[in-house]
């Protein structure tokens, strides 16, 4: 699978759980009191974190 197509999973995979399934804060709440620029990073380097550890692991088949 290309790069692209996994950082899209990811990217889409974040997004969905944070806007549509975790509709009572249960698994988010606790950044409740944060500002949207804040939000903005955390989730920036959450993916950049998942990006970078799925490029490691498959990093053989490269």
């Amino acid at each position: 699978m290309s790069l692209f197509g996994v950082f899209l999973i990811i990217v889409l995979t974040v997004l969905v759980d944070y806007f549509l399934l975790d509709v009572n804060k249960k698994r988010w709440g606790w950044m409740k009191n944060w500002t949207n620029l804040s939000k903005g990073l955390f989730f920036t380097g959450f993916i950049i974190a998942l990006v970078l550890i799925y490029i490691r692991l498959s990093n053989k088949y490269f």
